[in-house]
């Protein structure tokens, strides 16, 4: 059995999939994946997300603001209220994003230690989205003790080097399907390297559909293929990998494991 550590069910066009959230979770659930972790991007669209995932207990929720979508101040209040529900056990996504966002560093900084500030609070690990801020990612974890709180760095594609502060910090590396990427070629080599108790994978459906599915819509049945693709590149058995990164997953997450 495996997981999806990272997925946008609220985000998936259902019409383009000709599909509903229930055969979509259905589609996953024949290809053995247990759990799902459905991830928040804003506070206001959150009680709509949950809304449509409460009634399903293979469905765990976060709660957040993805970096690029801070467009201002962070309402902590407003987070700690809504990330307090049963249903959530994350907070996040948060982090920084200096890719695309290049004008409003300051904002996504502060964000980011006030989603670390509640998940301190809250006891709930952090689901960290970082790209091209490695060294303003790891001194702002450190520097705001997101260690007590613990977390995964989510669709990893930095260096080795970030990969092991984090794990140093005892974070998580979460792989999607970009592994599977013909050009992601340091990644490959980075997954190599992250040790197995440390490794989580997700689909961040509906975004980045592995090969052989890239560029179509991804949905959380096609994080089989991502593990499959790890497993043979990690040169374990598919099954050994699955183990893992599901005792992980619940690890990390505070959940009790099925069976």
């Amino acid at each position: 059995m495996i997981v999806d550590s990272h997925c946008h069910l609220d985000r998936l066009d259902f019409d383009k999939l000709d599909l509903n959230l229930d055969q979509v979770l259905d589609n996953a659930r024949a290809k053995k994946v247990e759990h799902f972790l459905c991830v928040s991007v804003t506070l206001d669209q959150f009680p709509n997300m949950l809304e449509q995932i409460k009634h399903y207990n293979d469905v765990s929720a976060s709660c957040g603001v993805h970096p690029l979508d801070q467009k201002d101040a962070l309402n902590k209040q407003q987070l700690i209220d809504l990330a307090s529900h049963d249903k959530v056990v994350a907070i996040g996504e948060t982090g920084l994003d200096y890719y695309y966002a290049k004008d409003i560093h300051a904002v996504q900084q502060a964000s980011f230690v006030g989603h670390i500030e509640v998940a301190n609070e809250l006891q709930k690990p952090l689901i960290i989205h970082t790209r091209d801020a490695r060294a303003d990612t790891i001194n702002l974890m450190r520097e705001h003790k997101a260690e007590n709180c613990g977390g995964v760095l989510h669709c990893f594609t930095e260096d080795w080097d970030m990969a092991k502060k984090a794990i140093d910090m005892g974070f998580y590396i979460s792989i999607s399907g970009i592994v599977t990427f013909k050009n992601a070629v340091e990644l490959k080599e980075v997954v190599k390297q992250i040790p197995l108790d440390r490794l989580l994978i997700e689909t961040d459906s509906p975004y980045l559909a592995p090969v052989p599915y890239r560029g179509k819509t991804n949905q959380p049945a096609h994080v089989e293929d991502v593990a499959y693709y790890i497993s043979e590149l990690k040169g374990i058995s598919f099954n050994e990998l699955a183990k893992a990164t599901t005792d992980n997953f619940y690890s990390l997450f505070k959940l009790a494991a099925k069976g």
